[in-house]
């Protein structure tokens, strides 16, 4: 399959020098003098790189074979993390470089979208927001005017963020994934 520049948009996934890539942002761009152009950021969806690419309008780049299963994570087994399809019951290793900050968001029998690229597992896709349990936290003394906007905390995953002074510890917040930011409290 192939896509034109003009079929661009935000998480479309393209072949650049037999390497997956997954388009972050794109402009078109028609200068008064010469031909129109599409100036993209494309990030790397094997090592994660981030690259910074111009293509001509009308530019065609192949689609990459990239595959997405529904899978379950299991467990972590050094900087190896464990995951097993919902289908077959077959089990997968993905190593934790491929994962990013992916990592910090797996808790035991979570489902995500595992990529494949040649039937090699690449990384994992994950919903834009999960809900994590506070695990840690400073305790909040009501009518603290010192002006602190957020207080560290640890979610049950051990990721660090920050979270308003009136979340304590045990609640259950969402997480955006996207930026890895405190979201909203999660009624239970």
């Amino acid at each position: 399959m192939i896509a034109s520049t003009a079929e661009f948009r935000k998480g479309l996934k393209v072949l650049v020098d037999n390497e997956p890539f997954v388009i972050v942002e794109f402009q078109h761009v028609k200068p008064g003098k010469g031909g129109a152009f599409v100036r993209t950021r494309i990030k790397s969806l094997v090592s994660g790189n981030v690259l910074d690419r111009t293509f001509r309008s009308g530019d065609k780049l192949e689609l990459p074979d990239v595959e997405e299963r529904a899978m379950q994570y299991l467990y972590k087994e050094g900087t190896h993390y464990h995951f097993m399809d919902n289908q077959t019951y077959e089990q997968i290793i993905i190593d934790e470089e491929a994962l990013g900050d992916s990592k910090n968001y797996l808790k035991e029998n979570f489902e995500v979208n595992v990529l494949l690229f040649n039937e090699k597992a690449i990384g994992v896709e994950l919903p834009n927001f999960v809900n994590h349990r506070v695990s840690q936290t400073e305790t909040w003394i009501k009518g603290d005017t010192t002006g602190k906007d957020y207080k560290p905390a640890t979610v049950e995953t051990g990721y660090q963020l920050r979270i308003p002074p009136f979340v304590e510890e045990g609640e259950l917040i969402a997480i955006d994934t996207r930026t890895g930011e405190f979201s909203s409290r999660v009624k239970e």
